[in-house]
């Protein structure tokens, strides 16, 4: 098994439709063979600003990595870095 975790911190200055869009793509990036469970949340706790949430779990992280470079993900990893800066957890479980 194989953990990736990423926190988006959206920008201040993003409007509240763009952050909806952000979401619904990566819910939609999280459709893809390999992949055991995702889940996209924006966080409850705003005390830093907007959050959102990525948390996947991939069956290994061969599925992980031919993920990763999908044109799917691809193209949303580009718009999530026009609105956010991210901190990326991978792992894998013991």
């Amino acid at each position: 098994m194989f953990r990736h975790v990423v926190l988006f911190r959206v920008r201040d200055d993003v409007a509240d439709p763009d952050v909806s869009v952000a979401i619904a793509e990566l819910r939609a990036v999280g459709e893809w063979p390999g992949i055991l469970s995702w889940d996209i949340a924006l966080s409850l706790d705003t005390r830093k600003g907007r959050v959102i949430v990525e948390d996947g779990t991939f069956v290994d992280r061969a599925a992980f990595e031919e993920w990763r470079v999908t044109e799917e993900h691809v193209r949303v990893r580009k718009r999530m870095a026009g609105i956010s800066d991210w901190w990326v957890g991978d792992w894998e479980p013991n």
